[in-house]
């Protein structure tokens, strides 16, 4: 995964330049205000510090559609470019109005970097490390905060500061982070499918995978392009066939899946039906209909947080990959694929291309969406890939592919794997119509093992619902998530396509629509986007960073400062490097948390801390216990804030907002999101000071024990956890989610 790794650190400097350039102002204005003589106009002041968050706002309102426009690798080379710019106007700005002016421009910037780099990283990371990629932004930007304050520390001990040359130097990193999108960075793979571009697409996943097939993972995307859709949630038990002589299978029960081992002849699986419309989640695995101890939990937290509990018995050892068959020869991992096409297709042999004709750059968007899913002879193919002709194609792999273990010895992926332990199939099934004829379609199956169902007797195995399971081999229970695909629909059937040029499909993505805001799905993802954008920002940070100077120089750590011959303002600037040096390893240990014990886990086991370390700050400033012993528990609790809120509160925002919006929206809902955050910062940022007058420090940090108490409760209602799933499995499972929980309204 290491394309992938090196494509976030490429893209995360935007980042580093946010947090480089918010160092470098705090330490600059104080030498501004004295060559401008601002002391009187503090309004002007405030504005040479404000502009670039008043810019940073502006832009965000239009980086989300025109990102889904343009594409997200142009809007981060136009964010380098402004950075650039900014730095060279700063370091000449003759007057107060020429500075304001690179601010501005550098906001711009910002904003776009801010705005978009959490997405393109969700975008080109694999689920399984996605949480620890885009934690990358938060400490980067912290990491540039500290290199910033450095610099500038060393620069304040010169006999004449240069704030020009401050503010100037941005423009040398900027210069890297300009090379690193034009040269280095591709385009997100989401977005080269959202336009019809497969065969880019493909080549951009395998550089980032390090494999040749990623066939799975392409379909996946192409999958994501819709947005809503009916769907249902199912049960399967999967395990060894009956076979007769021939080779072919001998059962005849319906719903049932097959799956057809890497070699012609191997003992083909099938997956039997359990319960029919199953009640993942909505059902918790402890057997409680919505979890009725705690009745006010969105039925999304349930539905989510059931993929994630572990149902292996403790004898079984590690969690094993998806379907893993150890008693077949691993089938799955070793290249095998679910087969669900109907018999009459299996004997057919027609070739199919999904990667287009790369010359074809005068089409219109629609064109360049349709043209690629068919394309005559051509047998490299996705479609191929997941339809199969006979069971010796196994879904077009090859005998050269990267499914099969290579020489290096590294881990075999089936070319249906999609992350995180997930798998995409397509089921055919029949009924008859209304006027009595039968008629097919087919259905998309998202896939994820459950549990392991296992025992060496021959014994039969009783499952709830479901039918009895002989045991002599090995069986797993999997959850099935089945809806309507993007690829193939009722109408183009596998027998309709023989010849075509084209395949009409449900999705064509030609941009954003405020209409598809009001999918159910859409609307549960982006309330819970905007509300955790606005308890981020109500939850203390800004008034604890006002505070810790203080707190510091209370600690005695300013005299000890200034008895090593240190002025006040250069003391000042490294009391701040140091408490920004104080994040990094907390950030390092998110970076590990973040797709282990998850985001949801992560919020609900700081956010309590947050809320104790702010009561504690209120007793210092209410009960007097001498200077001493005050400053002692006031640094310790400023401490252990700092490092909770960037291990939770501070990054699990933009990662959720980047994750839970289709492909269709993200760019708009994310835009929506980031606006939110923006004018949040505008309101904590400037009333902050009035409450300080009106109600004194004990009542600013006793509102934002409130609301960190107010977030730890929406958390555990409304939050799902989302670690290690692929990003449409997310939007999947918020607009099946969302539905569940409309009825379960209209119920009560």
């Amino acid at each position: 995964m290491w394309g992938s790794v090196l494509v976030a650190i490429a893209a995360t400097i935007g980042n580093l330049l946010q947090g480089w350039d918010n160092a470098t102002i705090a330490g600059a204005v104080l030498y501004i205000k004295r060559e401008f003589k601002l002391e009187t106009q503090p309004t002007i002041e405030g504005l040479i510090v404000a502009m670039s968050l008043i810019g940073a706002t502006v832009i965000t309102t239009f980086s989300g559609p025109v990102s889904d426009s343009l594409g997200r690798r142009p809007m981060l080379i136009i964010s380098s470019v402004l950075y650039f710019l900014s730095g060279l106007v700063m370091l000449w700005a003759p007057n107060v109005y020429v500075l304001l002016l690179a601010r501005l421009l550098d906001g711009f910037g910002i904003g776009l970097a801010v705005t978009l780099v959490p997405v393109y990283i969700s975008e080109t990371a694999p689920p399984e490390i996605r949480g620890l990629l885009n934690t990358l932004p938060q400490f980067t930007g912290s990491g540039g905060m500290f290199m910033a304050y450095c610099m500038v520390f060393s620069m304040s001990l010169m006999e004449a500061p240069n704030w020009r040359l401050m503010l100037g130097v941005l423009s040398i990193p900027s210069l890297l982070y300009f090379a690193l999108t034009v040269f280095y960075l591709p385009e997100s793979p989401r977005w080269l499918v959202s336009k019809g571009r497969m065969a880019e697409a493909k080549q951009v996943l395998q550089r980032l995978r390090g494999r040749e097939d990623v066939s799975g993972e392409l379909a996946l995307l192409f999958e994501g392009l819709g947005v809503g859709g009916e769907a249902s949630l199912e049960e399967y038990i999967i395990g060894p066939a009956s076979e007769g002589t021939d080779g072919r299978e001998m059962t005849t029960e319906k719903d049932q899946i097959r799956l057809y081992g890497p070699e012609e002849g191997r003992a083909s699986m099938i997956a039997k039906s359990v319960t029919g419309q199953a009640n993942l989640g909505l059902v918790s695995r402890q057997g409680s209909l919505l979890n009725p101890n705690v009745p006010y939990v969105d039925p999304l937290v349930t539905l989510f947080g059931s993929v994630h509990e572990k149902l292996y018995p403790e004898n079984t050892g590690s969690m094993r990959s998806l379907l893993t068959l150890p008693n077949m020869g691993s089938i799955l991992n070793m290249g095998s694929v679910l087969n669900m096409a109907p018999p009459e297709s299996q004997d057919k042999s027609e070739h199919w291309d999904l990667e287009g004709d790369g010359n074809a750059a005068g089409n219109d968007v629609e064109d360049n969406v349709r043209r690629p899913l068919l394309k005559g002879r051509q047998s490299a193919s996705m479609v191929n890939d997941m339809l199969p002709r006979k069971s010796s194609s196994f879904f077009g792999m090859r005998r050269n592919s990267s499914l099969m273990p290579g020489a290096g010895g590294g881990e075999a992926v089936s070319s249906m794997d999609i992350g995180g332990g997930w798998q995409l199939a397509y089921k055919y099934s029949e009924k008859v119509g209304k006027d009595g004829k039968k008629e097919g379609e087919y259905q998309r199956v998202y896939l994820h093992q459950e549990g392991a169902l296992e025992s060496r007797r021959g014994s039969m195995l009783s499952v709830a619902g479901g039918p009895e399971v002989p045991q002599d081999g090995e069986y797993f229970q999997a959850s099935a998530l089945v809806s309507q695909p993007s690829v193939l629909s009722k109408r183009n059937q596998l027998s309709q396509h023989l010849g075509q040029e084209k395949v009409d499909t449900p999705e064509t993505v030609q941009g954003s629509s405020w209409s598809d805001l009001l999918e159910p799905g859409v609307k549960r993802a982006l309330f819970v986007g905007v509300a955790i954008q606005i308890l981020q920002q109500f939850s203390g940070i800004n008034g604890v960073l006002y505070y810790t100077p203080q707190i510091l120089e209370q600690a005695g750590v300013a005299i000890l400062l200034s008895n090593l011959g240190l002025s006040s303002t250069s003391a000042s600037i490294l009391i701040s490097g140091l408490t920004t040096l104080l994040m990094l390893p907390s950030i390092g240990i998110a970076m590990k948390l973040m797709d282990t014990s998850g985001r949801r886990s992560l919020l609900l086991t700081t956010l309590p801390v947050l809320t104790g370390t702010l009561l504690v700050l209120i007793f210092g400033q209410l009960v007097h216990m001498g200077s001493v012993v005050n400053a002692t528990i006031s640094t310790i609790s400023v401490v252990v804030y700092f490092c909770c809120f960037v291990m939770g509160f501070g990054p699990i925002p933009n990662i959720l907002c980047s994750e839970i919006f289709p492909t269709r929206v993200r760019g708009l809902c994310i835009a929506i999101c980031a606006l939110t955050f923006w004018i949040g910062d505008i309101i904590v940022t400037y009333t902050l000071p009035i409450m300080l007058t009106s109600i004194g420090l004990a009542g600013v940090f006793a509102i934002y024990a409130v609301v960190c108490t107010i977030s730890w409760v929406f958390v555990f209602l409304k939050v799902p956890e989302t670690k290690g799933m692929p990003l449409e499995v997310i939007s999947e499972f918020f607009s099946v989610g969302a539905k569940q929980a409309d009825i379960a309204e209209s119920l009560t």
